[in-house]
C-alpha cells in the first residue's frame, strides 16, 4: 500500500529525501503496538505512528521504510521511493544503506508471529536486496556513524543480511519471537530469490539476482 494509499499527510515531512548508494542489509523491528488490531484498520495505525514520529521524534518523515502487517500487507514507510535507496530513520549509526521492515505489533516472548507476517517480510526483503544481488543468508560489513549505536563511530562490523534492530543498537526490538523467526525468514528470502540453502558465496560478498517485486495491498 502507497502512502497515497494509506492517507499519509505529505505536510507533515521532510519534502527532501536523502539516498545511499544501494541498499546492503536490512534491519528488522516491530512497532511495539497492540496486536489485536484489524487489518483493515492499518492506515489509521500507520498515521498516528506517522505523527508520533514526525511531531515528536522529529525524525522528519517515519523512521522505517516499510511496514508489514499480521494479513502480510506491505506499506510504504519513509517517502522518496520503495525502489530506491532511501535512508530511513530506524536504527542509530546503521541508516546508511539498509532498509528497516517493521512488523506491526509487538512480539516479545511467547508471541506467535502470524505465518503471513512472516512471508511477507521475507517477500519484501528478498526483492529490496535482490536489487543489489545479496543473498539474503549472507554476511555483510557496515560502519557505524554514530556512538551511540552498539559500535562507536568509524567502527566496521560484520551482520547478517537481515539482522534485527537489537543487533545495532542496545534495544529489545524486534522482540523476542520475531528476532527467533529471523533465520527462517532470511531462509524463505533466499528461497524466494532462488538460491540454494547453502550461500553460494562467502561473507561479505554479494552474488547476482534479482526476484520480482514482492505483491503490496
Amino acid at each position: 500500500m502507497s502512502r497515497s494509499q494509506w492517507r499519509a499527510d505529505e505536510t507533515k515531512r521532510d519534502p527532501h529525501a536523502h539516498y545511499a548508494q544501494g541498499v546492503a542489509a536490512i534491519f528488522i523491528h516491530h512497532t511495539d503496538t497492540p496486536n489485536d488490531y484489524k487489518c483493515a484498520d492499518v492506515p489509521r495505525t500507520l498515521r498516528n505512528l506517522y505523527t508520533g514520529q514526525t511531531r515528536d521524534q522529529k525524525w522528519g518523515d517515519l523512521g522505517y521504510n516499510f511496514l508489514v502487517d499480521k494479513c502480510g500487507n506491505i506499506y510504504e514507510g519513509r517517502a522518496g521511493g520503495t525502489d530506491r535507496p532511501v535512508i530511513g530513520s530506524h536504527t542509530i549509526g546503521f541508516n546508511q544503506s539498509t532498509t528497516g521492515i517493521a512488523a506491526i505489533g509487538t512480539y516479545g516472548p511467547g508471541t506467535p508471529v502470524p505465518a503471513a507476517m512472516e512471508r511477507g517480510i521475507a517477500a519484501l526483503a528478498a526483492w529490496k536486496l535482490g536489487l543489489r544481488g545479496v543473498d539474503p543468508t549472507s554476511k555483510v560489513r557496515l560502519t557505524s556513524t554514530n556512538d551511540k549505536s552498539r559500535y562507536t563511530k568509524g567502527t566496521s562490523a560484520t551482520f547478517n543480511a537481515i539482522s534485527g534492530h537489537r543487533d545495532g543498537f542496545a534495544t529489545d526490538c524486534p522482540g523476542e519471537a520475531l528476532f527467533a523467526r529471523l533465520p527462517a525468514i532470511r531462509q524463505l528470502a533466499a528461497d524466494l530469490q532462488g538460491r540454494s540453502a547453502r550461500p553460494l558465496f562467502g561473507a561479505d560478498r554479494p552474488v547476482s539476482g534479482a526476484p520480482g517485486q514482492p505483491r503490496t495491498s
